[in-house]
């Protein structure tokens, strides 16, 4: 009774009773994982990101739960803020007793959620679950269409433009104009973004899952997240198997019982951050926040 009682405390009213259903997956789930179970979804609907405020409600969950042991991240996002995904790892390894997390990946877990991953000790992956490039993205809005761009293609296009402007030794005036598109200025912050998302990337594996290799050999071995080329677009998924080769990845039988829990919460939550206007949920088996959309 007194626990229900913290429950209600934390929970709006109108999430309590949601709350309630999910917290008996989260008690089996953790049975069989054996770690104090975290939820951190951001909804695939709404247009909501990844960001620094989600770090410090991670953080008040935390400060409320025994990690002694270490605990697991279930984890779905189409991503957001590289920073926050920086210091959302710091955040999970300092309130860990073991100074590790993992992360279980029921569904997506893209961009920047790809980046909390690497931070992790250890990933829990179906064979469905899916990863994503890291590489930053332009997204602005024409016309009332919303267009995203890959920072890599842009920096790419701009650098390979001006390199054949150089060898030219005739008429320059074709790449002069197409140079005139672009602000040097910009594509100098596009590097310095590109840059970024691979140093978080590189300095989280190093001090986490891949400790033994150099940066430039972790460097080697997360290409495939750092750049779109093997993937050729952001959003394509790299699947457990991939991940597999380079990462230390449980991929789980889709049809045992612990993934079929894993599944149920992830469909419960996944449909609480899709409806009534809540757009995020980060929660244990015994706290619940969610936040509106443009909450």
């Amino acid at each position: 009774m007194e626990e229900n009682k913290l429950i209600r405390q934390q929970v709006a009213e109108e999430q309590y009773q949601e709350h309630s259903t999910r917290r008996s997956l989260y008690l089996q789930l953790e049975k069989k994982i054996k770690l104090p179970i975290i939820s951190f979804f951001t909804s695939f609907r709404y247009p909501v990101m990844l960001e620094d405020n989600d770090a410090d409600i991670l953080e008040g969950v935390l400060q409320k739960c025994d990690l002694s042991k270490g605990f697991a991240l279930l984890l779905s996002s189409p991503g957001g803020d590289g920073l926050a995904a920086e210091r959302i790892i710091n955040i999970c390894r300092s309130y860990s007793g073991t100074g590790e997390y993992q992360v279980i990946i029921p569904g997506k877990a893209k961009s920047a959620a790809t980046m909390i991953c690497l931070g992790a000790s250890k990933l829990i992956m179906g064979k469905t679950s899916e990863l994503g490039s890291i590489d930053p993205q332009m997204i602005y809005t024409e016309k009332d269409q919303v267009k995203r761009f890959s920072v890599y293609n842009i920096i790419k296009s701009y650098e390979e433009l001006f390199s054949n402007a150089v060898k030219e030794k005739g008429n320059l005036q074709p790449y002069l104009q197409q140079l005139s598109n672009y602000d040097a200025r910009e594509i100098a912050e596009f590097q310095a973004a590109l840059s970024l998302s691979e140093d978080i990337a590189i300095k989280a594996l190093k001090t986490g899952m891949l400790p033994g290799l150099s940066e430039e050999e972790i460097r080697d071995k997360i290409k495939d997240f750092l750049t779109p080329e093997k993937v050729k677009t952001h959003g394509r998924a790299i699947y457990a198997e991939d991940a597999q080769n380079d990462l230390n990845v449980e991929i789980k039988d889709l049809k045992e019982k612990l993934w079929a829990i894993v599944y149920e919460l992830y469909v419960r939550l996944n449909n609480f951050v899709s409806t009534n206007n809540v757009a995020k949920c980060i929660e244990s088996k015994n706290y619940s926040f969610g936040a509106k959309v443009g909450g």
